[in-house]
């Protein structure tokens, strides 16, 4: 596998991760990055790739907690791994890896915003093209993407998930 069909399936891992969120939010693509892993015995040069999410929908912190189990639920019935969690009452973060070895992180950052990486392991090294936009997605390509300013009814709300209302699903 190249670095490039590397950063195509941490693309389909970002999209399938949104998808999971019902109802859904609005995010975007954010900065793309690549390292170098180096060579091997053989001399052919190997580098991995990071693909990162913003999402734009205000998730509330009464919403927060909802917000994430929703994502941790899709990644294990996904069957990926999670690696740890961080317990922060302000930055919450889920780390977790596939059983190819992507590592994916979702942390709650600056204003609550959400931030979704993929990292690849390392792969035989090729030119890397930019993520393509969602259908609807903004695109932020190579640049960070705003704070969080779209509102949703239900991530945005001001008051926790009841259990007798509606829920948050994932697949």
């Amino acid at each position: 596998m190249s670095m490039q069909e590397a950063a195509e399936e941490a693309d389909k891992i970002i999209s399938s991760t949104m998808r999971a969120v019902k109802p859904p939010v609005a995010w975007a693509h954010s900065v793309s990055s690549e390292s170098s892993c180096g060579t091997s015995g053989e001399g052919t040069r190997a580098g991995s790739v990071t693909r990162r999410a913003a999402v734009l929908t205000v998730i509330s912190d009464e919403r927060r907690g909802n917000f994430l189990g929703v994502l941790e639920r899709h990644w294990k019935n996904s069957g990926y791994e999670i690696t740890s969690v961080r317990n922060h009452p302000d930055n919450p973060a889920i780390f977790a890896a596939t059983p190819d070895d992507f590592r994916m992180s979702l942390e709650v950052g600056y204003k609550g915003q959400v931030f979704l990486d993929v990292t690849t392991p390392c792969m035989a090294e090729s030119e890397v093209a930019p993520p393509n936009p969602e259908p609807g997605e903004p695109e932020y390509t190579g640049e960070k993407p705003p704070l969080p300013d779209r509102r949703s009814d239900f991530w945005s709300a001001r008051t926790p998930v009841t259990s007798g209302g509606s829920e948050a699903t994932a697949n």
